[in-house]
């Protein structure tokens, strides 16, 4: 949370005894003895609030109000109002209008509101030049944490080599988004991207679907048509869910990859490929190799180079820049304005579980979009209808929930701060040692955390 106040009123008095009252908040007070002068110190940048007296020689502060740039808290005070002008000070965009005499507690706790308010303009903005910034693989490939860092640069790596790949990663988080940054990053970027879920094909169609067939070469084929991998020549070809290939048609693929040629069903003559290959899978297929269900001399062929994809549960410090993305894209879509999140939001998507991964995320946004529009739920609001899921799969126990949560919590708010100790310690009301042992319990390291 941002801590800067700004205090407007050509009475000394009353401007020292509100430092005073703020500086026992743990709030960072600034004095100013006309609205002039302290608003030559004010840009759209400004990561504070401002508490102004009304009635003041020179500007006063409803002129003060009309000159502020937007979004800026403005906490009005005087001790000659009325409803009126309480009402026309709300109007034109003030924060609150508070009348003397009042009660410091109110007034310092009105002053924290305005700026839990300011600090989340200012983080929804950040993320916001944060998307706008980003280019290449970044702008594809979003996030800063350690294991999407490591993941772009292999990723820029073996774009660059000519050779098959094979990624693992459970079901939601993107494996088919990597594989298509291996080809449009790649040399073959010009040439067809092909993708085909090994899922979905009827077992009788899977020889026809990947190799092809000449005309009459089965009931129903009444012309020749070019497999998958005659389509991927000199592009690249995804197989998905490749876990899922039937076991006796592995031969045949294997013997694919390694001559790159194709004969059509129906036909005796070969067909010569340049083709990359990029499988995906959600399993281990070393495992399933050894278990019989998975030809290990095919999963050693497809292995030549391999991507892990980390799911989303061990990149949290990404939720807030993934669902940003992921806000604006729906917005952009369905040409609604993307509502603003607060604080609660964000902790309750450092919190969420996820186990539909970044696919699930992306869904979420789009249905707060939409449900923004006729009603103010919350983030947490709806995903009741999933349920928060704050314990790993294989430790149900009480510790172990409260563990996880409280680690979200923190992460959430180092995510929110920027790595800020001082203000993370003060929106948790945490001692700097209990701090710093949590984080150290937790793997949190505030240099994750930095930038923006």
């Amino acid at each position: 949370m941002t801590n800067l106040v700004y205090i407007i009123d050509d009475d000394s008095s009353v401007r020292e005894a509100l430092e005073e009252w703020l500086a026992l908040a743990d709030l960072e007070a600034r004095g100013w003895t006309s609205a002039e002068a302290a608003l030559q110190t004010i840009d759209e940048s400004f990561a504070g609030v401002v508490v102004s007296d009304v009635r003041m020689p020179g500007m006063d502060g409803m002129a003060l109000l009309q000159k502020m740039p937007k979004n800026i808290p403005v906490l009005l005070i005087t001790g000659h109002g009325d409803i009126a002008m309480a009402v026309e000070a709300m109007k034109q965009g003030a924060y609150d209008f508070i009348e003397k005499p009042f009660q410091p507690t109110h007034l310092v706790d009105a002053i924290k509101r305005a700026c839990r308010q300011r600090s989340l303009l200012l983080e929804n903005e950040r993320l916001r030049k944060a998307l706008a910034s980003q280019q290449g693989l970044e702008s594809i490939l979003i996030g800063d944490s350690p294991g999407i860092k490591r993941l772009r640069r292999h990723v820029h790596e073996l774009a660059q080599l000519d050779v098959d790949v094979l990624i693992h990663g459970e079901t939601g988080v993107g494996k088919e988004l990597v594989a298509r940054c291996l080809h449009d990053f790649g040399k073959r970027a010009k040439h067809p991207f092909v993708a085909l879920n090994v899922a979905a094909i009827p077992e009788n169609l899977f020889e026809s679907e990947l190799f092809g067939h000449t005309a009459s070469a089965f009931t129903g084929a009444q012309k020749a048509q070019a497999g998958k991998f005659e389509y991927a020549n000199k592009g690249t070809l995804f197989l998905d869910e490749v876990e899922s290939m039937p076991l006796h048609f592995q031969v045949k693929v294997l013997r694919a990859l390694q001559e790159r040629e194709v004969v059509r069903l129906g036909s005796h003559q070969a067909v010569a490929l340049d083709v990359r290959v990029v499988a995906a899978t959600k399993e281990d297929l070393k495992k399933a190799g050894d278990e019989g269900r998975f030809r290990s001399d095919l999963y050693y062929r497809l292995m030549v180079a391999e991507l892990r994809i980390p799911p989303l549960r061990e990149r949290r410090e990404d939720i807030a820049l993934l669902f940003a993305h992921f806000l604006k894209l729906a917005a952009q879509k369905h040409d609604k304005e993307a509502p603003e999140l607060r604080g609660d939001d964000w902790i309750a998507l450092e919190s969420h579980n996820w186990p539909g991964n970044v696919r699930e995320l992306k869904n979420l946004a789009e249905r707060y979009l939409l449900r923004s529009q006729f009603s103010d739920e919350s983030i947490r609001e709806v995903l009741s209808g999933e349920k928060l899921d704050m314990s790993s799969p294989s430790d149900q126990s009480l510790a172990s929930r409260v563990a996880e949560y409280e680690k979200a919590v923190i992460s959430a708010e180092l995510t929110a701060k920027k790595g800020n100790i001082n203000q993370v310690m003060e929106e948790l009301d945490l001692p700097r040692r209990t701090l710093n042992q949590k984080m150290q319990r937790y793997g949190l390291r505030r240099e994750d955390f930095l930038g923006g």
